[in-house]
């Protein structure tokens, strides 16, 4: 059995920040078409898999900011359909293209999305799922926290594909960070996760299709801009 453990690659008191950081409100975004995801250069763009077919973007609203947006993306013969689009949160310190443990700060890059679960039950979530009391939030954390991972999707930086989301094993070594996950918005920047609201997770839950091999694309604008 996985022992409890913290996620967003932080020690516990990592997840007691209070700072309010924007509201996270879900939008409604149009259909768009799209010949490529938006706002993210050449370097990234090559990085998402030819059979990627869902694609999670989150754009950082600056290097040193924990708001942010997700868009979800779909491709649906050669164009992009915009999806969804929320607001959400990143690591409080903002973003970093070498994260470590305990940096506070979100990875930037391109990574799969293979394993999801959560304190709660399975709401209908087509990528594996794991229900686990393991992976509640601790109720010694402050209690806005406490349902943060009731829904998780386990981001697949540092960490085994096929595994729960909490699954402790980290090939990069511990110093590189991991459990870092899309999960539920408390209001306020994370350790490393990126944060949305409920409704956006039981979506993206629901949505995000092995079979369709889907892929999250994360950073602050600017360097995701960058060629």
């Amino acid at each position: 059995m996985l022992t409890p453990l913290t996620a967003c690659g932080s020690s516990p008191q990592g997840q007691q920040d209070d700072t309010k950081a924007g509201g996270a409100t879900n939008r409604k975004a149009p259909t768009a078409d799209l010949k490529r995801i938006p706002d993210v250069g050449d370097r990234l763009y090559a990085q998402i898999p030819g059979n990627s077919r869902q694609v999670v973007a989150v754009y950082g609203v600056g290097k040193d900011s924990a708001d942010s947006t997700v868009v979800l993306y779909t491709k649906h013969g050669a164009t992009w359909d915009t999806t969804g689009s929320w607001k959400a949160h990143n690591g409080r310190k903002g973003w970093t293209t070498d994260h470590h443990e305990d940096d506070k700060r979100s990875p930037v890059g391109v990574f799969t999305l293979t394993d999801a679960g959560g304190a709660l039950a399975d709401p209908g979530a087509l990528l594996p799922y794991t229900q686990s009391a393991s992976i509640q939030a601790p109720r010694y954390w402050s209690k806005p926290y406490w349902h943060d991972f009731d829904y998780v999707i386990a981001i697949d930086y540092n960490r085994v594909k096929g595994t729960a989301p909490n699954d402790p094993t980290r090939p990069l070594g511990q110093s590189k960070g991991g459990s870092i996950w899309l999960h539920m918005d408390h209001g306020s920047g994370t350790s490393a996760c990126v944060s949305l609201p409920k409704s956006a997770m039981q979506l993206l839950l629901r949505t995000l299709d092995p079979k369709q091999h889907p892929v999250v694309v994360m950073g602050d604008k600017a360097t995701l801009r960058a060629a």
